[in-house]
C-alpha cells in the first residue's frame, strides 16, 4: 500500500504552487479566452486508487513486478486508470485539465468517450457531500481544456475521477493565477478492494464517477482500489498474490461474469484460502454474477447462471463449514432491477444499472464494515 505523505512536505507542495508547463496539447475549446493558469501535477501529492508505488508507469494499477507473473491480457488492462481519483481544494472560479491518454481509442461500441477516456469532476456541497459538476468530453489523445467555469466565489473540495478504459500518461489541474489551490492527500485508511470483470472495470458507465465502485466510495466515504480486468476476472492465484499485499477493509471478489461453473469450482476456495492465509481478519465478500436481462428467453444463459452460482455457493458453504470466518455472500439476482432495463447490451450495466448495483452492494458492505 501507499505510505502516508509527510504532512509538512504536503503543505509545502501546496505553498510552492507546483507550476509546470504543458507541452502536449490536443484541443482547447476555450484557448482564445484562456486566462493565465497555474498548473499542478497530481503526481506531486498522489492519487487514491493506486495500490502500489513500484509501478512501471505512475498511473498503472499493478506493480511492475506483476508483468512477469500475470497473464499478458491482465497486465495490459492493468495499465488503464479505472478507479483512480485525485482530490484538491481551491477557490478558483474555473478549473482546467491537461492530460494525455495512452490510446487513441477514445470510445467503445457500447461506451461513450466520456466514460472510456473522460475526466469526471465532483465538488463538495455545503454539507461536504460530493456532487457531480462536469465531465471532459475528449476528442483527442492529449487534452488541454477547461473543465468548468462560472463557479461562485468560495473555497471548496473537488474530486476528479480518471478514465475507465484508457491509460493516463499525465494529469495536471489548472486554475487561474492567484487562485488558492491546496492538494488533498490520498486517504490512508484501508480501501475497499474490488477484483472482477469488465463490469467492475467500468463497462458501460457514461462517466468515470458513475461505476458502482466509485458510487460506493462516495457513499461509504472510503478509498477504493479497482482491480477489474475486462474479460479477465478469473479468480487467478497470480492476481490473488497481489491482492494479499493490499491492506483492504474488504476484499470484494466479483469474477463470475467471466467464469463457468467448473472454473468457479476449481478456483473459488483456493483464492479465499490464499487471501485468508495472508490476511486472517480481512472480510471477504463473494459476489454472484448479475442476471442477463434476456436469460428468461435464452435457456443457455440461464443454465450458465445456475451452474456458476451453484459452484460459488458450494465453495462458500464448504469454506464456512471448514471454519472460515468473516466470509460473506451477495446473490446475483439482487444486482440489477426486476425490469431488466438497466444494461447497454444485455450484459454491461448502464448508469441506471450501476446505481442499482451500488444499492445492492451498499447494504451488505455497511453490515460488514460496521458503524461508521
Amino acid at each position: 500500500m501507499m505510505t502516508p505523505l509527510d504532512r509538512r512536505h504536503f503543505l509545502g507542495v501546496a505553498a510552492a504552487g507546483l507550476v509546470g508547463a504543458s507541452t502536449r496539447i490536443g484541443r482547447s475549446d476555450d484557448s482564445t479566452s484562456a486566462p493565465t493558469l497555474q498548473w499542478y501535477d497530481v503526481r506531486d501529492w498522489g492519487l487514491e486508487g493506486r495500490g502500489w508505488n513500484d509501478t512501471e508507469r505512475y498511473f498503472d494499477r499493478l506493480p511492475a513486478r506483476a508483468k512477469e507473473k500475470v497473464r499478458d491480457a491482465v497486465w495490459d488492462l492493468s495499465r488503464q486508470s479505472t478507479g483512480m481519483l485525485v482530490r484538491f481544494q481551491t477557490d478558483a472560479q474555473e478549473i482546467w485539465a491537461d492530460y494525455a491518454l495512452s490510446s487513441n481509442r477514445l470510445a467503445l461500441a457500447h461506451m461513450p468517450a466520456t466514460g472510456v477516456s473522460g475526466l469526471d469532476l465532483y465538488a463538495e456541497d455545503e454539507r461536504g457531500v460530493p456532487r457531480w459538476l462536469s465531465v471532459v468530453r475528449p476528442d483527442a489523445q492529449a487534452m488541454k481544456t477547461k473543465v468548468i467555469s462560472g463557479l461562485p466565489a468560495g473555497e471548496r473540495n473537488y474530486t476528479a475521477y480518471l478514465p475507465l478504459y484508457n491509460g493516463t500518461e499525465h494529469l495536471k489541474i489548472g486554475v487561474p493565477a492567484g487562485a488558492r489551490f491546496t492538494p488533498i492527500a490520498p486517504r490512508t485508511e484501508p480501501p475497499l478492494v474490488f477484483y472482477g470483470t469488465s463490469i467492475t472495470h467500468g463497462a458501460s458507465a457514461s462517466r468515470p464517477g458513475m461505476t458502482h465502485v466509485a458510487i460506493l466510495g462516495r457513499r461509504l466515504n472510503r478509498p477504493v482500489i479497482n482491480l477489474g480486468f475486462s474479460g479477465n476476472g478469473r479468480m487467478e492465484a497470480e492476481v490473488g498474490e497481489f491482492l494479499t499485499e493490499l491492506d483492504a477493509a474488504v476484499y470484494i471478489i466479483d469474477c463470475l461474469p467471466n467464469m463457468l461453473g467448473p472454473e468457479v469450482a476449481e478456483r473459488a476456495q483456493p483464492l479465499v484460502r490464499q487471501l485468508r492465509a495472508a490476511r486472517p481478519q480481512t472480510p471477504i465478500l463473494l459476489v454472484e454474477d448479475r442476471t442477463y436481462p434476456n436469460a428468461p428467453f435464452l435457456p443457455s444463459r440461464q443454465e450458465r447462471h445456475e451452474a456458476s452460482r451453484a459452484a460459488l455457493r458450494e465453495a462458500y458453504d464448504a469454506l464456512i463449514s471448514a471454519g472460515t470466518e468473516r466470509l460473506y455472500y451477495l446473490p446475483g439476482e439482487t444486482l440489477l432491477g426486476d425490469d431488466r432495463d438497466d444494461t447497454t447490451d444485455g450484459s454491461h450495466p448502464s448508469d441506471l444499472g450501476f446505481y442499482r448495483q451500488a444499492n445492492a452492494f451498499e447494504s451488505v458492505l455497511r453490515e460488514i464494515l460496521g458503524p461508521a
